[in-house]
């Protein structure tokens, strides 16, 4: 008798457990539905902070505020210590024009971690040399001068180290070689008349050849032509060996591609008019460290077990991180919310984690794998927003899971009718674990075999979203993220973490990876 009265109660608790739950996760998604805050988080670090490079005032004030928001939600928070930049950047405002019967104002952006201007500067412009007798013949013109340099912009600046030098300096001896040949050519066809007469060689491309002698002759900057949407990133060839006493003194100018064009024209036509900027790149003294924000949901039963959720927090500041990756980490934030203001008790711990120097090498996400392997099997999930501001619409689990993502995605059926949710079991061979790192911060967690998902995230009300055009470029604003995708998927985030919280296993990692070590 006594023996039935205990499994009776078991069942009465458990079925308690599993009612209060549902309260939980009805509240998640009534709250999420009326009161979502996901565009409020983005508004913040967008349009107050802007753009959030590591080792900048941007950043550091994000951090905080991202930090006593989850305090105010009544969560326990660590600043996790990821690393240190020798110096700090900070940008400010950016202007240009051209000086000249038609004259225009330039559309144009500068790499992070590379020289502003003096104030307002202004000079002549010359097309660079491409040959030691070229820059013989021009380098009095050069003082004061902004060079036009070839090639196409790919976000980085020229590269101004000691290797680069090394390895212009061995073009430049072949050019000079190849250009002793070419003057034999033409005084052969001179002389001789040949008809056709002999081709001259060519001499190697490479842009900005005379980068550092050009800088040595005085220049102002050096101006490459850049496709639309203009794409900035930082100095990532010389940031590590920066110091306060070898901080770059010669501009980088990545200008609109249409204009460059005019610009050009005009230089080889010996045209005289000016160029005029004033950029505000700022530096400080390093070394400035540079945090995780992790917001800490402890669990009841299982504290440490853990279900992951994450996005980075950085953002490259030509533009402001509104998309890379403020639609990453406002779900995650609002996702965290829900659940402490649905009274959210989960038997095992939630990791809401805002991650620092995703943009420089996922720096944050590896420094915490890195310092946490004991924490690794315990981690049933780990669920990382990169790709966008689009809705969720589904999941693509091994069968091992399936179950358990069934029943913890049940609700998520009756949210919005707009963006039915889809569980799909996987069906193909299961995946070699990688073995480097790429792609997003989920990549270190599963190199370390930390099950890690990806949604289905399709614009399917056709707002013509395009990540590629925004990504890392100037467009990357506030404006582009997509409201109702975006509070959708912190409402599906919220109801699946809590919802894997709340099992009374971790998930199985059968199928997985194809190698079980």
């Amino acid at each position: 008798m006594q023996r039935h009265t205990l499994s009776l109660l078991l069942i009465l608790c458990t079925a308690g457990i599993y009612a209060q739950q549902n309260k939980v996760t009805d509240r998640i998604i009534g709250i999420g539905t009326t009161d979502n805050q996901t565009m409020h988080h983005l508004d913040v670090v967008s349009n107050r902070f802007g753009g959030r490079l590591i080792g900048s005032d941007a950043y550091e004030n994000a951090a905080e505020w991202c930090a006593s928001e989850f305090r105010r939600w009544g969560m326990e928070v660590i600043m996790d210590e990821a690393g240190t930049v020798p110096v700090g950047f900070n940008r400010g405002p950016w202007f240009g024009r051209m000086l000249s019967d038609n004259g225009m104002i330039l559309h144009f952006a500068t790499p992070s971690y590379t020289s502003g201007t003096k104030g307002v500067q202004r000079g002549h412009v010359l097309l660079e040399p491409r040959s030691r007798e070229e820059f013989e013949r021009m380098k009095g013109a050069l003082k004061g001068a902004w060079v036009l340099i070839g090639g196409k912009n790919n976000g980085w600046p020229i590269d101004r180290s000691a290797g680069a030098d090394s390895a212009r300096l061995t073009i430049i001896a072949y050019n000079d070689s190849v250009a002793k040949i070419n003057r034999e050519i033409m005084r052969e066809n001179m002389m001789s008349r040949l008809d056709p007469p002999k081709e001259t060689l060519p001499l190697k491309e490479e842009p900005a050849l005379f980068y550092r002698e050009m800088c040595e002759a005085g220049i102002l900057g050096v101006i490459q032509s850049s496709e639309v949407p203009i794409r900035a990133l930082y100095d990532r060839k010389n940031l590590d060996r920066m110091t306060f006493d070898n901080l770059p003194t010669v501009c980088d100018i990545k200008l609109d591609e249409h204009q460059y064009d005019i610009i050009a024209q005009m230089a080889r036509e010996r045209q005289y008019f000016l160029l005029e900027f004033d950029i505000r790149n700022h530096f400080k003294p390093g070394p400035v460290k540079y945090y995780n924000v992790i917001g800490v949901i402890r669990g009841r039963k299982y504290p440490e077990e853990y279900v992951m959720m994450g996005g980075h927090l950085d953002a490259y500041d030509v533009a402001t991180g509104g998309v890379d990756d403020g639609s990453g980490m406002s779900p995650v934030m609002e996702a965290a919310r829900l659940i402490m203001a649905a009274g959210g008790k989960p038997e095992r711990t939630i990791l809401a984690c805002l991650w620092a120097g995703e943009e420089f090498g996922l720096l944050g996400s590896k420094h915490w794998v890195e310092g946490n392997p004991g924490k690794l099997t315990q981690i049933s999930g780990y669920f990382n927003r990169d790709g966008g501001p689009t809705p969720i619409m589904g999941i693509t689990v091994p069968e091992a899971m399936f179950d358990d993502f069934e029943k913890v995605c049940k609700p998520l059926s009756g949210i919005n009718p707009d963006f039915p949710f889809t569980l799909k079991k996987r069906t193909d061979p299961p995946r070699p674990r990688p073995v480097t790192a790429g792609g997003s911060d989920h990549a270190h967690f599963a190199m370390n075999g930390v099950p890690t998902f990806r949604f289905d995230e399709p614009d399917v009300k056709g707002y013509n979203f395009n990540y590629s055009e925004i990504w890392h470029t100037e467009r990357d604003t506030y404006d582009k993220s997509i409201a109702e995708y975006q509070e959708h998927a912190s409402v599906v985030t919220a109801v699946i973490v809590y919802g894997l919280a709340n099992l009374d296993h971790l998930l199985s990692r059968e199928g997985l990876y194809a190698d079980k070590h």
